[in-house]
């Protein structure tokens, strides 16, 4: 090669080794003025991020102070960015507003200076443009300007305050009787069978399950993300799916004995599964609630209660069965929710009591238990093997031949004192021939907050309202079909309980047969309510969320059974006579008479029926949870369930 053309080739690797310097130059230029703009915007996004979080934690307000914007402000002179009025190269722009969730599910900021659900801060700062900037716009036509505004934009809000609203019956403990009532009521509520011992009932009564630990169970057998709190409450489930996460979350604690898990199993074995319900059927949790608030504990035996009555009142399932009461004989019930129950609410107090007024749909913190419908029938032929029962007819043998004699002309009574029927003779003979029906619709007890106090830890108090609403109780003729039908109120109709007939006697020891109805009978109907009362309870102290939860019953509540006495001393008590027959005025005797038959069968109901009714009744209601004088309210308040953190 001639010397001419390495002479060349020099050269040009010279170029070339001055253009990439220049091209390397402009790119470290470039990249360090980039690393300049980027930690100025570091520094601005910090600025912004620790205002917001103080602001929020210190529970800043825009509207009537402008305590939010004095917060900002103050933390950020501290860390070296301090706001000076007139200087338009920082800026600190402070909103107060309050967060929602769109239908992606994401959070978005809604500003509004009455709230201060969260507060939002936008930092702004002027910087020197970068030389990328300065170029584009000059090639691009645009007005070159030495200064460019960053911006960094931070929302925060504070953890708030979560108070969480439980409602059960007062059920303690459990003895064989309630045993074979839960066995029947729970059993036939699902669908099938049960057959759990009183030390079973009282297993799941002791026993506990890890609210989070439940909804996260869950979430998994139902395929809802993780977390997803909202998306899971308002999956379709079934009663199976709802108790088999029950029992799972007891196999995994480690600590619950077998046997209780095993109780659980059967009561899962015969719960249908159709998805009928929905997880916020059972629960109600407000929406952006933190998953901490969730690190509760729920009563096993209230969440297998409560599903088993929103199953019931889902479907067309009814729990109707005999059940055998010592001493007496077998009598049937019949119950059905009508409303279902909710065993627990989760939610912030503040929107609680705002909601009062506002939206009490969405923000209350609100539970209630079931209203139910039950009809229990007695059969005439166990009540007249009641002990006391033979004893009162016969005294009534007496001033019903009055009665009839006076009003009819009719001799039903020839015995004469002292005298023996020789020939014959017609005997009165005073007999129960008609089943009663007693019908209890008890409505529900419902509970809600209206107050809170998080202003110290000594005075921390939830202040909830409880109703226990009406009841109606009847005394009569009730049709099963039409007893449970929401869309009417029941008819109960008179029931002809006591007839007057007649049996031909020789002396008065050789009867025939009975004549029924030759003198007419008695009708009785009871039908009278307990009024809805309304009680302020004061939880003070309240325990955090995550403790043990302190109950409290309404005082001055009427109970349904001791309302039952009162309503058997109103029977309505009506002498019907017999048919095509018309009565003549009656005397002074035939109204002597008639007191004494119409105290004779009040008493008969009330002091021999009553008995044997209010043990059925308080136990059957007390296993659906709606015992109304015993309801009993549960709450927990966490004033601050973390520290502020950043939402956006």
């Amino acid at each position: 090669m001639s010397p001419r053309l390495r002479s060349r080739q020099r050269g040009a690797i010279g170029l070339m080794a001055a253009g990439t310097l220049a091209v390397a130059m402009v790119f470290m230029l470039l990249a360090v003025d980039s690393g300049r703009l980027y930690l100025e915007k570091r520094k601005l996004q910090s600025i912004a991020d620790t205002s917001a979080l103080e602001a929020a934690s210190r529970g800043g307000l825009c509207s009537p102070a402008t305590t939010a914007n004095d917060y900002a402000k103050e933390n950020a002179t501290r860390n070296g960015f301090t706001v000076v009025a007139g200087d338009n190269s920082r800026g600190l722009a402070v909103t107060c507003g309050s967060l929602v969730t769109n239908a992606s599910n994401i959070r978005v900021f809604t500003a509004d200076a009455t709230k201060n659900d969260a507060v939002r801060v936008v930092a702004t700062r002027s910087v020197m443009t970068s030389i990328a900037g300065g170029i584009w716009n000059m090639f691009s036509g645009t007005p070159v300007s030495t200064q460019t505004v960053l911006s960094a934009t931070a929302v925060a809000a504070y953890a708030p305050p979560v108070a969480q609203l439980t409602i059960r019956s007062s059920l303690g403990t459990i003895d064989s009787g309630k045993s074979d009532v839960l066995n029947l009521v729970i059993g036939r509520l699902l669908g099938g069978n049960l057959s759990l011992t009183a030390a079973g009932w009282n297993g799941l009564l002791t026993t506990n399950v890890n609210l989070l630990s439940y909804l996260d169970q869950l979430a998994i057998k139902l395929n809802v993300k993780a977390g997803d709190y909202d998306a899971l409450l308002k999956t379709a489930v079934s009663a199976n799916e709802l108790i088999e996460a029950a029992v799972t979350v007891l196999q995994k604690n480690g600590s619950v004995a077998s046997a209780i898990i095993n109780d659980a199993i059967k009561i899962q074995a015969i719960t249908p599964n159709t998805r009928l319900l929905t997880v916020g059927d059972l629960l109600k949790v407000a929406t952006g609630t933190p998953a901490a608030a969730l690190n509760t504990s729920v009563q096993l035996f209230q969440l297998l209660e409560t599903v088993a009555q929103l199953s019931s009142s889902k479907s067309a399932v009814s729990a109707e069965a005999q059940l055998n009461v010592p001493l007496v004989g077998t009598v049937s019930i019949q119950t059905k929710v009508i409303e279902p129950p909710q065993m627990s609410a989760i939610g912030n107090p503040a929107k609680a009591k705002a909601g009062l007024l506002n939206n009490p749909q969405t923000d209350q913190i609100f539970v209630r238990t079931a209203q139910v419908r039950t009809l229990v029938t007695v059969d005439a032929p166990i009540i007249k093997v009641v002990s006391g029962v033979s004893s009162i007819l016969t005294g009534l043998a007496t001033p019903v031949s009055k009665v009839v004699g006076g009003l009819l002309n009719l001799n039903l009574l020839d015995v004469v004192a002292g005298v023996v029927c020789i020939l014959g003779c017609n005997v009165a003979d005073v007999d129960i021939n008609q089943s009663l029906s007693i019908y209890i619709e008890a409505a529900s007890a419902e509970s809600h907050v209206t107050d809170f106090n998080c202003a110290t830890p000594a005075t921390k108090s939830l202040t909830v309202q409880a109703t226990t609403s009406l009841a109606t109780l009847g005394i009569g003729y009730v049709d099963p079909v039409a007893a449970f039908s929401s869309s009417a109120p029941v008819n109960v109709q008179p029931v002809r309980l006591i007839d007057f007939g007649q049996r031909f006697c020789l002396l008065t020891l050789v009867c025939g047969p009975r004549t029924a109805g030759v003198g007419g009978g008695l009708n009785l109907k009871a039908l009278s309510t307990v009024g809805a009362q309304t009680n302020t309870l004061l939880f003070s102290p309240v325990n955090d969320i995550n403790a043990a939860t302190i109950y409290k019953s309404p005082p001055g509540t009427a109970n349904i059974v001791n309302s039952l006495g009162a309503t058997l001393s109103g029977l309505q008590v009506t002498y019907v006579p017999p048919a095509g027959s018309t009565p003549g005025a009656p005397n002074g005797t035939v109204t002597n008479a008639l007191a004494t038959i119409v105290s004779s069968v009040i008493s008969l109901v009330q002091n021999v029926l009553a008995p044997i009714l209010d043990p059925i009744v308080n136990t059957l209601l007390s296993a659906l949870g709606i015992s109304l004088g015993n309801a009993e309210v549960g709450a927990n308040l966490s004033c601050h369930m973390g520290r502020a953190y950043l939402v956006i």
